[in-house]
């Protein structure tokens, strides 16, 4: 059991995959003017991520190695098939904001990646809770990035203003170069953290294992030496 949670909790900040895999950024940029939309997009990929991570796991010793990619990417679309689906029928207004970036969660390199690192090597439950994790860390990043964009942006929060009548939005937060910023401010913050963490530690931040600073899953880490007193 401890190993279950240890597998999805990994996916919540260890190895969240924007920020410390730095893997799924075109959905990043490109879909999270607004922390509805992220949301919304997340809980998409949760959907394709786990199921898919299940099936690979339960036909990972059928697949030929040789077609094992063009056979991931078959499940998957199959997977975005039936949110695309879904999406258009239930939530139709969110399906035209997300727009081309709901199909090609097909070619996410989040979804392949966990098929290719971790589901065609591991049992079903494992490769669950992998799926799970990693798709929540993943939505949780878009809300991030989606909230500091529309916050500073139009001074609202999934559509509520918040944000007091003598605040000016910063367009900018909501264009193209925003996502940048919101992204690029995090990554320092979170690195920064990271640092801070190994240091209180006594790690070796430069070779701590995505510079988790917890060494809970690394084997890399060298101890600081600390002076004596």
């Amino acid at each position: 059991m401890s190993s279950l949670l240890q597998e999805f909790t990994k996916g919540l900040w260890r190895e969240i995959p924007p920020f410390r895999l730095v893997l799924g950024l075109c959905p990043i940029l490109g879909v999270t003017t607004k922390a509805f939309n992220g949301l919304g997009m997340g809980l998409a990929v949760v959907f394709v991520l786990t199921i898919s991570n299940m099936i690979i796991s339960m036909v990972r010793n059928v697949i030929p190695s040789k077609v094992r990619i063009a056979c991931f990417i078959v499940i998957s679309a199959s997977l975005v098939v039936i949110v695309e689906l879904c999406m258009q029928a239930f939530t139709y207004p969110l399906y035209e904001q997300l727009g081309i970036f709901v199909p090609l969660i097909v070619v996410n390199c989040i979804i392949l990646g966990r098929a290719e690192a971790f589901a065609a090597k591991n049992p079903v439950l494992p490769s669950i809770m992998d799926g799970l994790g990693m798709g929540f860390g993943f939505t949780i990043s878009l809300v991030f990035i989606g909230s500091i964009r529309e916050i500073f942006g139009t001074g609202q929060w999934f559509g509520l203003q918040i944000m007091p009548d003598f605040f000016q939005p910063m367009q900018i937060m909501v264009q193209a170069p925003g996502a940048f910023i919101a992204l690029g401010l995090t990554l320092a913050a979170m690195n920064w953290y990271s640092r801070v963490s190994c240091e209180n530690r006594g790690i070796k931040y430069e070779n701590a294992q995505h510079g988790c600073g917890s060494c809970s899953a690394c084997d890399m880490c060298k101890t600081v030496e600390r002076p004596s007193i």
